[in-house]
This record gives C-alpha cells, structure tokens and sequence, in this order.
C-alpha cells in the first residue's frame, strides 16, 4: 500500500491556496486534482499549482484520488459531502461541515456504508499553542479546571469583505462562522460539553457594506449577530462564551481557563500559534512555558500556519487503521454546541446536548514531526 494518499480540491475560492500551497510540508498527503462549478476557476487555480483541473463528476471518479477537500459553502457542505461518501472517497470537510445534528448523522450512515471516513476543520487546535495548552492541562499543572471564558468580537465583516451576505444569513454569523475555533479547541482541552444556555440578538436589521466594489449596498441580517452563551462541560468546567459582530473595540482575552492551582491563557484559536501563559495561585512569574512543539513555528510570515495538519492526520490514521483528530464524531458535537446555543437562545432556556464524543488524542511533539515531510 502506497504511503500517500492522493488528494482532490472541490472548490477553488481564497481558501484554496492555503490547502495547496502548505498540504506540501505534509507528509501521507499528495493534492492531485481540483474542480470547481466554473471550471475556468478550476483550471486557474490548477495552473497556478500545477495540478490536474477536472469537472465534478470527474473528481469524483478519479482512481488517483482517495480523500476530496470539501471547500464549498457551508450550505453545500452537506450534500457535497454526501455525494464525495457515496463515490466512495473519504471527505475532509471546511468548517461548519454540516449545519445541522440530523445532517451530521446522515453523514456518518452513508459513511459507514460506503466504508469511508469523514474528518472536517477546524484543525488549528492541533496548533503548538493549543497542544501546549492541552499539555498543562493533561499535567495537572494548574489543577482541575473549574472555569473559564472565551471571546471572539469584532464590528462585523462588511468593512473588508467584498461579498459579505452570506455571513449574515442561517448557517453563519459569528457563531457557526467563527464558533467552531473555540468550541473546538475546549472540547479538546474540557472534553465534551453537557447542556448549554444563551442569549442571542442582533444590534442591526440591515448592515451596510462599506468595503468595495459594493460600497453603500444593505444586506438583511437574518441570523444572531450577537451570542452569550454559558457551556458546562461532563467535566464539571463551565465556560462563559461570547462571540458578537457587534462590537466596535473589547479588551477581553481569547480565551482563559480557571484551575484550582492556577490559571492558563491562551491565545486565538483562529490561528495555531501565539503566546501560553500560566500562572500558579495567582503568581504571574510563572509565564509562558517552555515546549518546542513543531507546529509554533512561525512558516508564514511571523505566523505558525499548519492548515491542512487534520488533512494529514486523516490520511496516516487511514493508513494505519487508527482514529482521526478532527473525526465526525468531535466534529458533529461542535456543530451541536454551536446549533444547540442558538436554539437555546431562541427558547430562552437551559438545553441539554444530544451527542457526546471522545477528546481527541493529543498531538505530542513527536506525533506533530511525524506529520511533516
């Protein structure tokens, strides 16, 4: 059996470069083809990176190719997916990889049927920071976590974005476009979470697109713009989450976590590195610990970016017969998480989880090396 694995592109927008350009530092995975609705869009991007464009349909029977990246919109996720799964090819899916618990779970029968697997994004809490955080957390270093908070707030997208409706519209705001990063990375760190309860609202009817070509134009906002959710976890932890498109200027933290022995803060779990710090009861020189894991090097610029590490992760799991990170399993209970805090706050009640799932396995500094080429 060859130790590669070929890879296809389903959708050459932005995103694509990035899977492209750095599935190169990985080992287990080889990109071989893309295709796209407009296949001009495929053939561009293919050029670019020297790939083999195809339509579709000829992806999805392409004989070289084993996993298909799915980087389609999120209301396509799903029956994209479905469709990769019932040609027999495995699926790594663009976060949120469905919008839905019911969507998830047809998913993983057509899965099991055709003998595949399903893995999605996001996969930055594989990052060296956030493996650093697990790390301390797993040691005990600060005791048990009790508590925590996490924010992700900005005044929105229309600023900078040249198409930005979609993210006002169900399937996105700043919970299911940005969500996933920090649901993520606690499940990693808490394990899975118990029931939730939230307050959403949106400060705007209308938002106003001052980035161009489209200056000027008003997009209908059609989803929560604004969620404070409060998550308690198997674990006995309870995190308070905020996540808003409404907010002009903040001073809070990414993202911290209260033990019993002391206090960890991370940094965005948007990105795969930055800065960890500890304390110990209240003592600041404890500081950033040291831990050379591979994936905080900065490769980007003054960046550590290691997208497509879960792409890689599935592929040597799938050669070896073992489990996957970023499975559909965490994966779908994210997507609960995150589904579950917007139907709290339209119910204005606490509300318990359907699903549950395993932590992840910890990516060690050895298992990070072994991904890369």
């Amino acid at each position: 059996m060859s130790n590669v694995m070929g890879v296809g592109i389903l959708g050459c927008g932005n995103i694509s470069t990035a899977y492209m350009k750095l599935s190169k530092i990985f080992n287990a995975i080889e990109v071989r083809a893309c295709a796209d609705l407009n296949f001009n869009t495929a053939k561009k991007k293919a050029d670019e990176f020297f790939l083999r464009a195809c339509t579709i349909d000829e992806l999805l029977a392409a004989d070289d190719i084993d996993i298909i990246v799915n980087l389609t919109i999120p209301a396509a996720h799903f029956e994209v997916s479905k469709s990769i799964l019932e040609a027999g090819k495995h699926v790594y899916s663009e976060k949120p990889f469905v919008l839905s618990l019911e969507e998830g779970q047809i998913l993983a029968e057509v899965a099991e049927k055709n003998n595949v697997r399903v893995a999605s994004a996001p996969d930055t809490f594989l990052g060296g920071a956030h493996q650093l955080a697990r790390h301390l957390v797993d040691n005990g270093d600060v005791g048990k976590i009790t508590s925590g908070t996490c924010f992700v707030q900005s005044p929105g997208m229309e600023m900078w974005h040249p198409n930005p409706d979609f993210f006002f519209k169900p399937g996105a705001g700043p919970m299911l476009d940005l969500g996933p990063y920090y649901i993520s990375n606690l499940v990693q760190l808490l394990g899975p979470v118990k029931r939730v309860g939230s307050m959403t609202s949106s400060a705007q009817e209308y938002r106003t697109i001052t980035s161009e070509p489209r200056n000027g134009e008003k997009v209908k906002v059609e989803t929560p713009t604004t969620i404070h959710a409060l998550l308690e976890f198997h674990s006995g932890a309870s995190i308070m989450f905020g996540a808003s498109w409404d907010v002009w200027s903040q001073q809070h933290s990414n993202m911290e976590l209260y033990g019993t022995e002391g206090s960890i803060y991370l940094p965005d779990p948007n990105f795969f590195g930055g800065e960890v710090r500890m304390t110990n009861k209240g003592s600041f020189s404890n500081g950033t610990p040291a831990w050379p894991h591979p994936f905080s090097v900065a490769n980007d610029g003054e960046n550590a970016n290691y997208r497509a590490a879960g792409l890689a992760d599935m592929a040597q799991a799938i050669m070896a017969d073992e489990p996957h990170r970023c499975s559909l399993e965490f994966s779908l209970h994210v997507v609960d998480v995150m589904t579950t805090i917007l139907k709290s706050g339209e119910q204005q009640q606490f509300l318990t989880l359907e699903t549950s799932c395993e932590r992840p396995s910890a990516l060690g500094i050895e298992e990070a090396q072994a991904l890369l080429a």
